[in-house]
């Protein structure tokens, strides 16, 4: 694996491991933890993207189905939708 590429996926890991309340914390990182080494790098970059949404957002999307800020067209949203601990 390429330096870059390693360097890339940790910044994920933490950003995904350290997003303010314990809960998303857990559910963030477990799903990436996951599916980090499954994603290429479109998919790797979709998930930055992802990452950017606010908890809430995230949140209401993965409960109550509820799609603000364009999460839903975001490609990693279907699968972490999916995701279950």
């Amino acid at each position: 694996m390429n330096n870059k590429l390693e360097i890339f996926k940790k910044k994920l890991i933490y950003r995904a491991s350290y997003r303010g309340t314990k809960e998303m914390d857990i559910l963030l990182s477990s799903f990436v933890n996951k599916h980090i080494d499954l994603f290429d790098n479109y998919q790797l970059s979709e998930l930055d993207k992802f990452l950017n949404f606010e908890d809430e957002v995230i949140l209401n999307y993965y409960q109550n189905n509820i799609s603000k800020k364009d999460i839903d067209k975001n490609k990693i949203s279907g699968i972490f939708k999916r995701f279950k601990l």
